[in-house]
């Protein structure tokens, strides 16, 4: 599998904005805009706020969560940590509109605050108190999704993490997407493995190779060199039998950086190192020498590179279309520097033709405000995720979103009539119903199903018949069913779920299947005068699902306590099946004599 094939989510900019008028929307912020927002004269993206002022404009009510600690510490305020009240005053300057903080809300929050104010945004409480946040407590994830309508993810720079509110709330509501600032750094991000413009150069700074040294192979594998500034060069250096100070070596990286030397001897291409250094006394002094990397003397630490690695470096990037600088703008965290890694930068502004991204937490303000070229574009904020990314792994935060947009499906080569309108039965299991029904030509069927190898059968068997009206797909309908149906170009005028298993694990038979993301998914997409059909041989199954679809209706279920010559019995159940076309379930439980408890609902309008 291609570690770099990237899921395709669906972002706020695809998603149609007349379905934001009147929503709750919540919008998981970037930590990081927060933190550096928080800082007098911190650069932050152009984007930073689109998000917000896009739901605003498009008439959504809008809740804002995100986390920060005692780092956002700044002159805009007292405190060891910023407050809500704090953090709710610094967005109400920047987006121009108030923003109230809440500990807890309803949806009628906005309601009753409306009352005296015009246009609010809510922000609830600093999740960096919550330990339910980063122990993705499903629990916490549900009370925190447990009022909203849509979530919009902008938390790009913490899709390395698995979260309660990046990960834990995907399940809990019908639309989970990408907001612009995630969208936009996610383009970046897929920029950076595209080999289209070379010579393609990065250069690497900072230190940490044992936490680096898979995505270093990635970069040797796809680059046509590597520029190492920073710490992570004297682990290569002695591996190359540059005789540095012992106490620049970390024993423990040594195979790493002996690996790291092969794999670029192998694809012949360069490994750039400092040639001179400036350093400072390990004593504390300020005082600053330069060395030549083959004369350091013991007790001196480098802090910065000298002019002739300066030359060197930027002679072997004089030709490149694509540059890659990741990590910050040093050796080290010191402060002691003497220019050189900073010159080293300005001279990719003096590159023409060629594409330049920086990533990490780079010194942006300083920098681009000596930057004659260099733009807000060039920088991609969250280097431990692009890290991440390089060695392969997946990103929690952003595999999240493949719920929305997984699927390519070109309805022409599945169907002969794609305009026909559709049936789905979501856990369709063998298709013994789905076959049944398909001999009905002007309808389209779909069946949902999370077992392959039940689908692949299913397949073969309906290419078999030469069946023209009748589809699977092998997947979980709780996180795609909106996504499937969606691109569909007919009319879904029926839905059923039959005898989903229970865990009896769990109190209230709460299975995985039923989920308030896909009962509105079905709402919504069903056509007005469509039906859902839910049937189950255990009551208490039949009752909860009952509950959990007219629970999220919003009034626009109704229960048909008739369909045709079907009569009800006492308690409200169906007699008998409505299509008068049994799952192979059902023949079981009706042939050892059990009931089945039946239930027909239609959609008499829209949601309000």
């Amino acid at each position: 599998e291609d570690p770099f094939t990237f899921p395709h989510v669906q972002n706020l900019r695809s998603f149609p904005k007349s379905e934001l008028l009147g929503k709750v929307v919540m919008v998981r912020m970037d930590s990081m805009i927060i933190s550096r927002g928080m800082k007098e004269h911190q650069w932050l993206p152009d984007n930073a706020f689109s998000t917000i002022i896009y739901l605003q404009k498009a008439g959504a009510r809008v809740v804002l969560v995100s986390s920060w600690n005692a780092n956002a510490k700044s002159s805009f305020h007292s405190e060891a940590s910023p407050s809500v009240e704090t953090v709710a005053m610094f967005l109400s300057l920047v987006l121009g509109v108030e923003v109230v903080p809440v500990k807890f809300f309803r949806r009628s929050t906005f309601t009753e605050l409306d009352h005296e104010k015009n246009q609010i945004v809510l922000l609830l409480d600093n999740l960096f108190s919550f330990k339910e946040e980063r122990a993705n407590c499903p629990k916490f994830a549900r009370e925190l999704s447990s009022a909203v309508d849509i979530i919009v993810n902008d938390a790009f720079s913490e899709s390395h993490k698995v979260l309660a509110s990046t990960v834990g709330v995907a399940s809990h509501t019908y639309a989970y997407i990408a907001g612009f600032f995630f969208e936009e750094n996610l383009c970046k991000m897929k920029n950076i493995i595209d080999i289209s413009e070379r010579p393609y150069m990065t250069i690497v700074t900072g230190n940490n190779l044992d936490g680096k040294a898979a995505a270093l192979h990635t970069l040797i594998s796809i680059c046509d060199g590597l520029i190492f500034v920073g710490t992570i060069a004297f682990q290569i250096m002695h591996i190359l039998r540059i005789p540095i100070p012992m106490n620049l070596v970390n024993p423990g990286e040594l195979l790493m950086a002996t690996e790291i030397v092969e794999h670029a001897k192998s694809r012949n291409i360069p490994l750039v190192l400092p040639k001179d250094v400036w350093c400072i006394k390990e004593d504390g002094s300020d005082k600053m020498k330069l060395f030549s990397v083959y004369s350091m003397p013991p007790g001196w630490k480098p802090t910065d590179i000298g002019p002739q690695s300066l030359k060197e470096m930027a002679s072997c990037l004089s030709e490149c279309k694509k540059v890659m600088w990741i990590g910050p703008l040093g050796f080290r965290t010191s402060e002691i520097v003497k220019d050189g890694i900073f010159q080293l930068a300005g001279s990719l502004d003096k590159l023409s033709g060629c594409e330049v991204t920086f990533v990490g937490k780079m010194e942006s303000t300083e920098f681009l405000g000596k930057s004659k070229s260099f733009s807000n574009c060039n920088f991609l904020p969250g280097a431990t995720v692009v890290w991440e990314a390089l060695k392969g792994r997946k990103l929690p935060g952003l595999m999240a979103l493949d719920r929305a947009y997984p699927f390519h499906i070109d309805w022409n080569a599945v169907y002969a009539d794609p305009l026909r309108p559709l049936v789905v039965d979501i856990g369709s299991g063998n298709g013994l119903f789905l076959f049944a029904m398909a001999r009905r030509k002007d309808t389209n069927f779909l069946g949902l199903e999370m077992n392959e190898k039940l689908v692949d059968r299913c397949l073969d068997d309906a290419r078999c018949h030469e069946f023209r009206n009748l589809h699977f797909l092998a997947t979980d309908a709780t996180s795609t069913f909106m996504s499937v149906v969606s691109s569909y170009p007919g009319e879904l005028i029926l839905a059923s779920i039959q005898c989903p298993n229970p865990d009896f694990n769990k109190p209230e038979y709460c299975w995985r299947m039923l989920r308030r993301s896909l009962v509105e998914a079905i709402i919504d997409k069903l056509v007005i005068g469509g039906k859902i059909f839910l049937q189950s041989d255990i009551e208490a199954v039949a009752i909860r699902m009952k509950e959990k679809f007219m629970e999220h209706s919003k009034t626009m279920l109704v229960i048909l306590e008739s369909h045709g010559d079907l009569a009800v019995d006492n308690q409200g159940w169906l007699k008998e099946n409505p299509f008068g076309v049994p799952s192979s379930w059902e023949k079981h439980v009706l042939c050892r004599g059990d009931p089945m408890y039946r239930l027909l609902l239609s959609k008499i309008g829209y949601r309000r």
